[in-house]
């Protein structure tokens, strides 16, 4: 199985507000560098779109070592996110914010052996500071890597922002033992 790091951030002019998303690829000693963006967004949405690019052009299963600056990706990722998938993306009384992106990336990550590592954001780290660099300049100027222009590659399966999961039936999960929402959970 090959063995590919991805470094990833994302960026919002105002939050909501335009933004971008970026991710640098190296295997082999090569680098590649993938960036986006996305007209009316949040910083988090962003964070989330640079991994879900990253894996998408993957063309095989690898291992995948992916840094990031944000606790809410790595945390949403290897922590939260069993939660969320047992009670169908539904926190107690509402559904997961950007569902439709977590489904994305819980199913990219499935398909490859992944390994989340969090980096201080503008400490030293030279692919995440790039990754930034190419972020917060997607988001200014609207512009991505892909040649026609689009804000991104195609998604597995295109929810979009306004997705909202299907309500469990109340009491579904009761007598289940399944834990209540941790505090620290902003999904």
């Amino acid at each position: 199985m090959k063995r590919v790091l991805l470094i990833t951030d994302g960026s919002c002019l105002g939050n909501p507000g335009p933004g971008g998303w970026a991710c640098v690829l190296r295997f082999a000693g090569v680098a590649k560098e993938f960036f986006g963006y996305d007209p009316h967004t949040t910083n988090n949405r962003m964070e989330l779109m640079a991994p879900i690019q990253g894996l998408l052009v993957l063309k095989e299963p690898c291992e995948v070592d992916i840094t990031t600056d944000s606790e809410y990706v790595r945390q949403g990722i290897t922590k939260w996110i069993v939660h969320w998938k047992r009670r169908h993306w539904w926190k107690k009384n509402r559904p997961v914010r950007n569902a439709d992106l977590w489904i994305e990336l819980d199913e990219l990550a499935g398909i490859h052996r992944t390994n989340w590592s969090w980096t201080k954001g503008h400490a030293g780290h030279d692919d995440n500071n790039r990754c930034d660099w190419l972020a917060q300049n997607a988001a200014r100027k609207q512009i991505s890597s892909w040649a026609d222009g689009r804000a991104h590659g195609a998604l597995r399966h295109d929810l979009g922002p306004d997705y909202v999961p299907p309500n469990p039936q109340a009491g579904l999960f009761d007598g289940l033992g399944v834990v209540e929402d941790d505090p620290s959970d902003p999904g």
